[in-house]
């Protein structure tokens, strides 16, 4: 029997628009001579995102039609899935020297670095509130995705974009850097049909490890996929985070059945719609499943434990072909002297070593070395290390 090939990207196609490497410096010149637009580090990440083609369809910031389907209605105009607006802000006052088809230099604010040219489409006015409420189910501005929509312009630009930066992160990360059409390579490759993600913006601890380990035995194998781009603060840095990876994937994986890459986005913590984004991006870089545990890209208190797996069951099968591996919480269980989960562990709460990124960071913070049941030996070494450095500044 032939074995079939890996799901097919959102939309049917990969849409990437980086440049060819040898185009870049043409282009850079270019856009030197053109009107700029500074893009927040969110922005600048979710270019780098549709410049590799990791959120296709998409091939530019999403225009009136676009953005208020989007925000009413969770889909593109297309009739495709899609849970959160990606756009660009300007003020009032920039809007005004824009004008239908004109060109402008993308400059990434932080970094005063080019990184590509969008072709204005329209600009518009919109409900930053409304925006919020729909997309974080909360206009509390304490949560750290509203902070960033508030303090946008007051006019989104769309329009279609070329890149011709990635930033420095493929220099910074080497081969654990890929674009979905690199990760669909490697899975090709591999024999694989069926691949599980594993979405990461903490050092993996041994829930983590525990789901990973269930998403590597539903399928052919585990694509575990760190986010390295901008964080909130407290959040450990990717440099350290990618040491930890390595040492639990070298000695407790079977790395014949596992990859790991990274990729620029910035996290919103937008809870359940940034866990249906997750799954439409990781279908674009080849994966059939992605592990959906407790409070998916959550912060604080803001959702539901389970709420980002119920918001899967809102879109008809078929719309989103990268479907949840739905796991409740795990937790070390000295009755079942191991791993378990509420679903298959009916002990006492007592018997329970619940373990959490928070739990760990305020222990690592505190100059305590969490119990063995928190993290591998090799991991919490990294990380005790490093926090005694930032004691040590």
């Amino acid at each position: 029997m032939t074995k079939k090939g890996l799901v097919a990207p959102h939309g049917g196609k990969l849409t990437p628009v980086l440049v060819p490497e040898n185009q870049r410096p043409e282009y850079l010149a270019k856009a030197k001579s053109l009107p700029v637009i500074r893009m927040s580090s969110r922005e600048t990440s979710d270019l780098l995102m549709i410049g590799m083609g990791a959120f296709s369809p998409l091939t530019g910031f999403m225009n009136k039609a676009d953005y208020e389907s989007v925000v009413g209605t969770k889909h593109l105009t297309s009739g495709l899935a899609w849970p959160i607006p990606i756009t660009l802000s300007v003020t009032r006052e920039q809007a005004a020297t824009l004008k239908e088809g004109m060109e402008v230099a993308l400059v990434d604010d932080e970094t005063d670095t080019y990184v590509g040219i969008l072709t204005v489409g329209d600009k518009y006015e919109y409900d930053k509130t409304r925006e919020c409420k729909e997309v974080f189910f909360t206009d509390d501005m304490e949560h750290p995705g509203v902070q960033k929509v508030m303090s946008q312009g007051e006019v989104n630009v769309g329009g279609s974009v070329v890149t011709f930066s990635q930033l420095g992160y493929a220099k910074k990360y080497g081969s654990y850097y890929a674009t979905p059409s690199q990760t669909r390579a490697i899975f090709v490759d591999k024999g694989w049909s069926t691949v599980a993600a594993f979405q990461t913006r903490n050092p993996l601890h041994r829930s983590h490890e525990f789901l990973c380990k269930i998403g590597n035995e539903v399928c052919d194998g585990l694509l575990i996929h760190p986010i390295v781009g901008k964080l909130k603060p407290g959040d450990i840095p990717a440099e350290t985070r990618l040491k930890c990876y390595e040492a639990l994937l070298a000695n407790y994986f079977n790395r014949k059945n596992v990859v790991m890459r990274v990729y620029p986005m910035e996290m919103r913590y937008a809870g359940p719609s940034e866990g249906i984004l997750h799954a439409i991006f990781r279908q674009n870089f080849g994966c059939s499943h992605l592990l959906v545990g407790r409070d998916h890209a959550g912060v604080g208190s803001y959702y539901g434990a389970y709420q980002a797996q119920e918001l899967f069951d809102q879109f008809e099968p078929g719309e989103i072909l990268c479907q949840p591996i739905k796991v409740t919480a795990a937790f070390y269980c000295k009755k079942c002297d191991g791993m378990t989960t509420e679903k298959t562990c009916e002990h006492d709460p007592s018997e329970r070593i619940s373990i959490s990124g928070t739990k760990l960071r305020g222990m690592l913070s505190a100059g305590e070395m969490p119990p063995p049941q928190f993290s591998r030996p090799e991991v919490l070494k990294i990380l005790m290390e490093y926090y005694q450095s930032l004691n040590g500044k």
